[in-house]
């Protein structure tokens, strides 16, 4: 009989077990159901609001910035926007040369935003008492320090 403990031969923290990649994706989709649930009112999903805030805080912001600060690619900040534009809470803007744009909020994405940051702080609320305060804050300590991870091996590939 076998007794698979997961512990590595050298101490007895547990192993990582099965695909670390295919476990965020199913917490994701998860979280990002949660919170798509809690917008759905506003007519936003999450990544819709995340970067109508990031637009508000940052903008008037060059697209490459933008996609920078969120960490994503230049074509998916290009897919993600054209819905946003497209409904008036973002727009395009000329930069500070005939090449450049700047990417901007509305006054009607400000207020959308607003609306639906009650629904935001609702499905946060809602999210930490489902898990708990402190393994939310563990959470994200951990996905910061994974993060951080990435960026040191980003930084050294240059």
């Amino acid at each position: 009989m076998s007794t698979d403990t997961h512990a590595s031969p050298s101490t007895s923290a547990p192993s990582p077990v099965g695909c670390t990649n295919f476990k965020l994706r199913q917490l994701t989709r998860r979280v990002t159901q949660h919170y798509d649930q809690h917008l759905s009112g506003s007519g936003l999903k999450i990544t819709q609001y995340s970067l109508l805030a990031h637009v508000d805080k940052l903008g008037p912001v060059a697209p490459g910035e933008l996609a920078r600060r969120m960490d994503m690619g230049a074509s998916t900040l290009t897919r993600n926007l054209q819905p946003l534009v497209a409904a008036g809470w973002i727009e395009m803007g000329e930069g500070v040369d005939a090449r450049s744009r700047l990417v901007h909020i509305t006054e009607a994405g400000r207020e959308l935003r607003r609306q639906a940051q009650r629904r935001w702080k609702v499905a946060q609320l809602a999210l930490n008492e489902k898990l708990g305060v402190a393994q939310v804050a563990a959470l994200h300590d951990l996905l910061d320090q994974g993060l951080a991870a990435f960026h040191l091996e980003d930084d050294h590939e240059d």
